[in-house]
């Protein structure tokens, strides 16, 4: 049984006129507001916490992050009970290979939707363990003893190239045209300490506010609002969505 202490936000930033990031935190749907909540695990047996950075012309980017998000908490809540580690990998493939149809079902039936796609990282609770998920640029960090390190890797052109710089040439993303996208998909219960917590974002805040500040942000125990502030404050030329999530 854990404390999960959760806070959550998304912001447009500086430049651009919409945000196509949206932040799915527990139960709730954040863009362009912050929040934050906490629950005790023994009363859930399955949460989804994910962050989703969206693409395209127009409105797509949004519709893509938003309908991602929404199908990827349906999908989770409706799987039956009891799965192992290697269904539950199994069920997340399809479902992968199915919501990707779906993005490239919408691009064709609307011009105005078509190449829309999104990043997507996001920790998923279900059957008492835990898994952490990602396809695109969006990362996953853990912040424990003080000392901030990046779980995910960044599916981008630069990381091919073993670049550390980032790269906004992403090569792996859910529809976008991706023909075939993957997951990095990770069961994690066993390295997960009471007194961690883990930082999901948009690359509007990995770009904007270097490691080595966002690490020190959270020994001072900011909250989702202040990363993203910390963003804007440096400029702010992306979209920037993040959630803290803490484990007492």
């Amino acid at each position: 049984m854990s404390r999960i202490v959760l806070t959550a936000a998304s912001r447009v930033g500086c430049v651009r006129s919409n945000n196509e990031d949206m932040v799915l935190a527990y139960d709730k749907y954040i863009r362009g507001e912050a929040y934050q909540t906490e629950f005790m695990t023994e009363n859930n047996d399955r949460f989804v916490i994910a962050v989703a950075d969206g693409m395209g012309g127009h409105n797509a980017g949004e519709v893509a992050s938003s309908d991602v998000l929404a199908n990827l908490h349906y999908f989770v809540n409706d799987l039956p009970k009891g799965l192992s580690i290697g269904e539950f990998n199994e069920m997340m493939v399809e479902w992968l290979a199915s919501v990707n149809q779906v993005m490239a079902s919408k691009g064709h039936a609307n011009p105005d939707m078509s190449e829309m796609g999104t990043t997507l990282v996001a920790i998923v609770f279900y059957g008492e363990r835990y898994y952490w998920m990602n396809c695109g640029d969006s990362r996953l960090y853990r912040f424990r003893n003080g000392k901030l390190s990046q779980m995910s890797t960044d599916h981008s052109l630069n990381t091919i190239k073993g670049e550390k710089r980032h790269s906004n040439i992403i090569t792996n993303c859910i529809g976008g045209g991706c023909k075939s996208p993957y997951l990095d998909l990770f069961e994690f219960t066993d390295d997960l300490l009471p007194g961690d917590t883990y930082l999901l974002c948009s690359d509007g805040l990995s770009d904007m506010v270097p490691d080595g500040k966002i690490e020190q942000l959270l020994r001072e125990n900011a909250s989702s609002n202040r990363l993203c502030e910390a963003a804007i404050e440096a400029g702010g030329y992306d979209n920037v969505s993040a959630c803290v999530f803490s484990v007492m």
